[in-house]
């Protein structure tokens, strides 16, 4: 059933819906942001240069590369979700 915008009460139940899509990938986004954080700036505090094959910075990349991609696929989640909600 498509929700009533008018509504405050319908419009902030629907907000938190629309919170609760993707809440999972946006919390293991901002944890991988947090890692690439971590591994770009690691070096440059007295960290290690080298982790396993790879120099620190490229996992830092990747970790950032990951943050971003679960960010959009979210993103595109919830824009889905709504267009569908919305066309009931």
């Amino acid at each position: 059933m498509r929700p009533d915008l008018d509504d405050p009460e319908a419009r902030a139940a629907y907000r938190r819906e629309l919170l609760g899509v993707g809440r999972g990938m946006r919390r293991v986004g901002f944890a991988a942001s947090l890692l690439a954080l971590a591994l770009l700036m690691g070096p440059r505090m007295g960290g290690p240069w080298m982790l396993g094959p790879l120099p620190t910075q490229y996992w830092g990349w990747a970790a950032l590369l990951l943050s971003w991609t679960l960010f959009v696929i979210v993103i595109v989640r919830r824009t889905r979700h709504h267009k569908r909600r919305m066309a009931e």
